[in-house]
């Protein structure tokens, strides 16, 4: 599959609108698979940061040994 990636917002009949430059590569009548993704909130960015200085509390210079595998 190829990907297609641009940004879009729903209006106000809740429709996403393909760019006319992305629409033309697209083609007609056939299946293709849609991924939304949306902006993460402030919790859960706050819960990914904590995660990673737990984790990153854990590691100690010995296992700097590893990092050259």
């Amino acid at each position: 599959m190829k990907a297609l990636e641009f940004e879009a917002r729903l209006d106000t009949a809740d429709n996403l609108r393909v760019p006319e430059n992305l629409a033309a590569q697209i083609p007609k009548e056939e299946s293709v698979r849609v991924i939304v993704l949306v902006p993460e909130s402030n919790e859960d960015e706050a819960w990914r940061q904590l995660a990673q200085r737990e984790f990153l509390r854990g590691y100690s210079e010995s296992d700097s040994i590893y990092d050259a595998i």
